[in-house]
């Protein structure tokens, strides 16, 4: 079911980040409203949203019937309707610099001053666009959501230095509150957690193509078939740490100097530090300590049983 309060939302941008936030927020049960400067945009907006609701419907994911979650956005016509009463303002923007400044130059004039000021931003930190001398520079801040985020539903929760806790606090709580998984990122840095991690895999990805190691296809299938199955279930660090008996130190101890040296290859001189590796382990031991470690390997391959099953079920159902 979706929340018992109800929130008020402004979505600027009807592409295809606006459409997905406006399906996230309207199934947790807020009031929507959506502006696209391009009428064009506004006008197939609320088809976009009835196409997406009636696939969630498909699969069973929607606790409500698309027509309900529906019937709460409205798609209005100006800036100041999407951002009146708003207790959050998601822009979502082109990525450029110029056209975030002026909407939120605008915005910070016409949201109330209660309003949390959102981009999502998928490389530009607020510090970018965010005016200095903007009276309310303190509410703003970047949301960065996975893509599609009524299916992905971490979101980055990225202040700027001058963002005050009271609103990242309440920013975090709000999109808590819509269901989704808010990681904050504590420095700004261009391209946060979500695309730094991608763009790392798809420089290497590109290398391999390019030295003649493998192809295109083959490098899909290494990620679908192997790296992308572990990491749907759990995270890098979780990985490694239960690939190897005695965990992230053991890993370290034995693959470190592997990847020291490819990574010495692409010019890159990173080394795992005896510091971090120790505080890497210590996150992961306050999570699993050692002597659970057997149990939490089996967890990880009955989540990949659970995940094979449905893949065989799906290829079989698949027309």
């Amino acid at each position: 079911m979706h929340a018992q309060t109800t929130h008020r939302v402004g979505i600027i941008g009807g592409g295809s980040i606006g459409i997905a936030f406006a399906v996230v927020f309207a199934q947790a049960g807020w009031r929507v409203r959506l502006f696209d400067p391009a009428a064009e945009r506004r006008e197939l907006a609320s088809t976009e949203i009835m196409q997406r609701l009636t696939e969630l419907t498909r699969f069973g994911l929607l606790a409500e019937t698309a027509n309900d979650i529906a019937a709460r956005v409205t798609i209005v016509a100006t800036l100041e309707a999407a951002a009146a009463d708003a207790d959050l303002v998601q822009e979502c923007a082109p990525e450029r610099e110029d056209i975030k400044r002026d909407l939120f130059a605008q915005l910070d004039r016409i949201a109330p001053p209660h309003a949390i000021l959102a981009s999502a931003s998928s490389f530009l930190p607020a510090s970018r666009f965010v005016n200095e001398s903007l009276p309310g520079r303190g509410r703003c801040l970047v949301a960065h959501p996975g893509n599609p985020p009524y299916l992905i539903p971490v979101v980055e929760i990225v202040p700027a230095p001058f963002s005050d806790e009271d609103a990242i606090a309440r920013a975090i709580a709000l999109f808590t509150e819509a269901g989704l998984k808010p990681v904050r990122v504590r420095k700004e840095v261009e391209g946060f957690v979500f695309n730094r991690l991608q763009g790392a895999v798809l420089r290497e990805a590109y290398c391999l193509v390019r030295d003649g190691v493998a192809s295109v296809e083959d490098i899909d299938t290494v990620v679908r078939e192997g790296l992308g199955l572990r990491w749907s279930v759990i995270g890098p660090f979780e990985t490694v740490d239960l690939n190897t008996r005695g965990g992230i130190v053991s890993h370290a101890q034995k693959m470190g100097p592997s990847y020291a040296r490819m990574g010495a290859e692409r010019g890159q001189n990173d080394p795992w530090t005896a510091d971090l590796v120790a505080a890497v382990d210590a996150a992961r031991r306050r999570v699993l300590p050692l002597d659970q470690w057997d149990q939490r390997v089996a967890w990880r391959d009955r989540a990949l049983m659970m995940l094979a099953r449905y893949r065989k079920e799906a290829a079989r159902n698949d027309p």
